[in-house]
């Protein structure tokens, strides 16, 4: 995925209120960029960081800039717009990225399900049994090479994990699809001590025949991708 307009780099001064990041430009001018992604952003929002905005002339949204990535100072990127999640799963599944999903001919987004939920994707094939895939969107790490999740307590995300299993259950198939948007991380695992019951419900989900899959991303001020698989 391209950006159609050019990043511009600036250095973060502090985000506030979960939406707003306000960034001093490499002309000295200080703006206020929006930032979608309302989880903790552990280790993501340290003034003086370098970061990645994107600009944009539109006259129906409130601030000129959109907060995309951290550039870190070992030359590592981390995303944090979660509204790009999904559009990079969708982008891999539409292009057959993904060797496990390719067989399914249908793809449809956020199909509801379960009690008051959407399904990231539901697959469809005449020759396949259903395929139920919520994705969750990672950019923690508390150590050298891991990427984990959550990064906080999660009661939607433990939920989601439930109804993937019932799922299951039903004679589906149903995977959870863990995009790591950090290109410092090799391998995933679920951040237990963070949720336990997040951590319990995943126990129970894999013992069911929930599938996991992780997949790293690429990530350059010019674009972003979904590259590799990560060991879980």
């Amino acid at each position: 995925m391209q950006f159609s307009t050019p990043l511009i780099p600036a250095v973060l001064i502090k985000r506030y209120k979960r939406f707003f990041v306000d960034c001093r430009l490499e002309n000295g001018e200080v703006v206020t960029a929006h930032c979608a992604n309302t989880g903790a952003m552990t280790g993501l929002t340290r003034e003086g960081l370098r970061v990645w905005l994107e600009p944009n002339d539109n006259p129906k949204r409130k601030l000129n800039y959109s907060w995309k990535f951290v550039e870190f100072e070992n030359g590592h990127f981390a995303g944090i717009d979660t509204a790009l999640t999904n559009r990079l799963v969708k982008e891999s599944l539409f292009a057959k990225r993904i060797p496990t999903l390719a067989p399914y001919s249908n793809i449809r987004p956020e199909v509801k399900y379960g009690i008051n939920s959407r399904i990231d994707f539901l697959l469809t094939d005449k020759t396949l049994p259903d395929c139920y895939v919520e994705v969750k969107n990672v950019t923690l790490t508390t150590e050298d090479g891991w990427a984990e999740f959550p990064d906080t307590v999660t009661e939607r995300g433990t939920k989601h994990l439930y109804e993937l299993t019932e799922m299951v259950r039903r004679g589906h198939r149903a995977i959870m699809l863990y995009l790591v948007q950090r290109t410092d991380c090799d391998k995933f695992r679920v951040a237990d001590t963070i949720d336990p019951a997040y951590s319990e419900a995943y126990k129970i989900a894999k013992s069911t025949g929930v599938e996991n899959l992780a997949y790293a991303c690429a990530i350059t001020p010019t674009d972003i991708r979904i590259s590799t698989t990560l060991p879980i």
